[in-house]
């Protein structure tokens, strides 16, 4: 098998058959063999039966399997593991690829051999206008727009690529993703119960080896926001948690002996930028959603050591 799709998915009756739609026009695969793996993370629709009446006329093996541990970053663990092919590209499930998504995918692979994980150009399909200057937290809802040429991303630049569009090499997976991560062992999730930072902590794993992580622009989806993620009740806990879990993600790439001294440094750091940025927009956060968003995320970020010691003494007293 020369190519995996895997779609993990919880609930995703409604969302799931755009997707395979979209996989069933992919173009320009008449040499590569593929195949398509639904993960499914314990639904309670009706799910199961999706797949099931796609199976018979779909245009590639289409597996189905449950993954019985709740978390994305589960679902994805697993299908790393159920995967037939040493590629295989994630979709969530309300990602719409481009027709030549899947043949993009395997030629990149082809032509960079060193790339153990490489991300999409991702465009947002809105039910509704989003905020004004919503392109400064649009990457941290999975939109990604980051030119038209590829590029490697640099480890010195602490950015990464979200895992929906993201295609991984099994061996550099197995090889140095831990299967229970740090975040995985805090349960740490987002504030509207998924997986928060955790596809940035696994990443951060790969990057740190000898595989490089790059930005693959033929690979073109499109990321499907619904009206009600655009809300302010929705938003600013949602960027709160994700600070939260900052601190989790760049232990990855910090030695033992440095952990203590960089996290001073990052602090001292974070607070500058947290009071930068309210006596920027002080009188704005109530009409500014962006710049509110801004505010939590940076607070998350600044409180997050002592929020990682706090979840980390929780469990260890549980």
């Amino acid at each position: 098998m020369d190519f995996t799709v895997a779609i993990p998915t919880y609930n995703g009756e409604q969302r799931l058959p755009d997707v395979l739609r979209r996989l069933q026009t992919q173009t320009g695969l008449e040499a590569v063999n593929w195949e398509v793996l639904v993960v499914d993370n314990n639904s309670q629709d009706q799910t199961a039966a999706i797949v099931e009446a796609f199976q018979t006329t779909f245009s590639c093996p289409l597996r189905y399997c449950v993954e019985r541990q709740q978390g994305a970053s589960y679902a994805r663990q697993r299908a790393v593991r159920e995967a037939h092919s040493e590629l295989i590209g994630f979709l969530d499930d309300d990602n719409l690829p481009d027709p030549g998504w899947v043949l993009a995918a395997y030629q990149f692979a082809q032509q960079h051999p060193q790339a153990g994980a490489y991300g999409s150009r991702i465009t947002g399909e809105f039910e509704v206008e989003p905020p004004a200057h919503f392109q400064r937290i649009a990457p941290f809802m999975a939109i990604v727009e980051r030119g038209s040429q590829p590029h490697r991303y640099e480890p010195e630049k602490k950015l990464l690529p979200p895992s929906a569009g993201l295609v991984v090499r099994k061996q550099a997976w197995l090889a140095h993703v831990p299967e229970q991560t740090l975040l995985n062992r805090l349960h740490f999730k987002r504030s509207d119960g998924n997986d928060c930072s955790e596809d940035i902590e696994a990443l951060s794993y790969i990057q740190q080896s000898d595989w490089e992580i790059w930005h693959n622009p033929e690979m073109r989806i499109a990321h499907k926001i619904p009206a009600w993620r655009l809300e302010r009740h929705y938003l600013l806990p949602l960027f709160r948690s994700i600070g939260l879990s900052r601190c989790a993600t760049r232990l990855v790439s910090m030695k033992p002996q440095e952990r203590w001294w960089m996290t001073t440094a990052y602090m001292v750091s974070d607070l500058r930028r947290v009071v930068l940025h309210m006596l920027k927009y002080h009188a704005q956060f109530k009409t500014d959603l962006v710049a509110a968003c801004e505010l939590e995320l940076y607070f998350g970020i600044l409180i997050s050591p002592f929020y990682l010691l706090a979840q980390r003494l929780s469990k260890e007293i549980d």
